[in-house]
């Protein structure tokens, strides 16, 4: 979530979450009447920490990897977790695995509302309007199927970075990433997405326990300058939004005016229909005007609101798919059998080549959809790395390894100390009998990267980037 921010005139006064901003205390009092007080304590509060478990793995690996710390079950997301201490995540190579996400739970909600209301069985275009700095997206990318696309668009170019390295650790290869103005969706890709979500940049009220800071940003100007960002944003994600799809609508806010207003504005000037979502009391969730707060009196989590709705309106347009693609360039017949050893036979894949020379694998299945994406938007990264190729080698990329692209190849499993040491982008110890060649590194049955083992060493390509640059004599042991 980032915030909406306003410049203003002067600075704002200095506080912390100790010192709320006073207007904001008497909104929240009107807004809350008698439970104020609680609220108010629990603004006081430790922060509780959860993370989300990828589909696919084994929960035990959960449970024992989190060891001494006691696990239990956000409610409303079968693989969402409390945390009861929060672990050194850095020094965890399952994070770098892209085993689990850490994720605010209240912002797992999205599950209960997606499930709820869009039939994932059947082949969807997926935008996450808002995506930085993942969380959302890969929850999304969970539920999807292999013919289904999603694309996670990001405005802020500074973002788009550890968006990428989100979801290259989570490894699903029916991606693009985008940065675009929400406009441009609006102008060139009119009713073409099944399912629009949008957590949108917002005043940041809910997260005042977990950053104080967020006080000094906070006034009442800026409320109203972010609901009227927010209300253009939802005007894009509206018309790009297909007749019959769903909008989703988040905020890590409170207030009314940013939240059950705006939700009022798109069923009043754009007929859309709210939904509701069917929720478990003992959940502490509030349902107000069609819409679900998170407070941190009620829930075990931050500040949240939620509203899904569905689009009435509307015509399918037709779109004449491009011949090819503006910067990608499809392999030769020559260059295709170095790569193709590599891939998982299980995965129908295209090939193309970026003109700085990375070969890209794109779900074939998808291609058309692709090609629209393409025209339609001008930043953009498709597919998966897999690698460069040199003469009739392929020098294999770190997304490839983490992903379900590569097939059976030679692989060495590692301990947690081993597992540092390659994130470190060090050396270690292995098996003499280790083959030579390529290799992948895997921890608890998840892929880190890959070395190359030479006949007296190894190469250790982990991207420098990527590494871990603590001291590991900090390492918390969570085993």
């Amino acid at each position: 979530m980032q915030f909406c921010f306003l410049a203003l005139e002067s600075p704002l006064e200095d506080k912390s979450c100790c010192m709320l901003p006073p207007p904001f205390i008497r909104r929240m009092k009107s807004q809350l009447g008698p439970e104020y007080p609680d609220f108010e304590a629990a603004l006081h509060t430790r922060p509780p920490v959860s993370v989300r478990w990828k589909s696919g793995l084994s929960m035990d690996h959960m449970a024992s990897g989190f060891s001494p710390y006691t696990l239990e079950p956000v409610p409303w997301h079968p693989r969402g977790f409390y945390l009861s201490e929060r672990p050194q995540f850095t020094l965890d190579p399952r994070l770098h695995a892209g085993a689990y996400y850490v994720q605010e739970a209240a912002s797992m909600f999205l599950y209960q509302a997606l499930t709820q209301h869009v039939d994932f069985s059947k082949p969807l275009k997926v935008l996450d309007l808002c995506a930085a700095p993942g969380g959302k997206t890969t929850l999304i990318a969970d539920l999807i199927g292999p013919h289904s696309i999603l694309v996670a668009n990001e405005v802020v170019r500074a973002r788009v970075n550890v968006l990428r390295e989100n979801l290259e650790k989570w490894g699903t290869p029916n991606i693009a990433i985008t940065c675009a103005e929400p406009e441009q969706y609006k102008f060139n890709l009119p009713n073409f997405f099944d399912l629009v979500v949008t957590d949108a940049p917002c005043s940041g009220e809910g997260l005042f326990r977990k950053d104080p800071n967020a006080t000094k940003e906070w006034s009442v100007d800026q409320v109203t300058y972010c609901a009227g960002r927010q209300k253009l944003i939802l005007e894009s994600a509206y018309e790009t939004l297909a007749p019959g799809g769903i909008l989703v609508y988040s905020t890590c806010t409170y207030n009314y005016q940013e939240n059950e207003e705006n939700v009022q504005w798109l069923q009043e000037a754009k007929g859309m229909s709210l939904l509701s979502v069917k929720i478990d009391p003992a959940w502490g969730v509030e349902a107000h005007a069609g819409g679900y707060h998170f407070y941190p009196h009620k829930t075990r989590g931050e500040g949240f609101y939620l509203a899904i709705l569905q689009k009435n309106t509307g015509v399918l347009t037709k779109r004449n798919v491009p011949n090819g693609f503006l910067s990608l360039k499809p392999l030769s017949k020559a260059q295709l059998p170095p790569v193709q050893r590599w891939l998982n036979a299980d995965w129908p894949l295209r090939l193309f080549q970026i003109p700085s020379g990375e070969i890209l694998a794109l779900p074939a299945a998808l291609e058309q959809a692709y090609l629209i994406l393409d025209k339609a938007i001008n930043r953009k990264w498709f597919g998966v790395y897999v690698g460069d190729v040199k003469g009739k080698d392929l020098i294999p990329a770190h997304p490839f390894a983490l992903s379900p692209l590569v097939g059976s190849f030679n692989s060495i499993e590692v301990t947690r100390e081993q597992a540092l040491l390659f994130l470190k982008k060090e050396v270690f110890d292995f098996p003499p009998s280790t083959e030579t060649g390529w290799t992948l590194v895997r921890y608890q049955g998840s892929n880190l990267g890959w070395i190359k083992v030479l006949p007296n060493r190894m190469n250790n390509y982990l991207p420098p980037e990527r590494r871990i640059r603590m001291d590991l004599e900090k390492v918390i042991d969570l085993e």
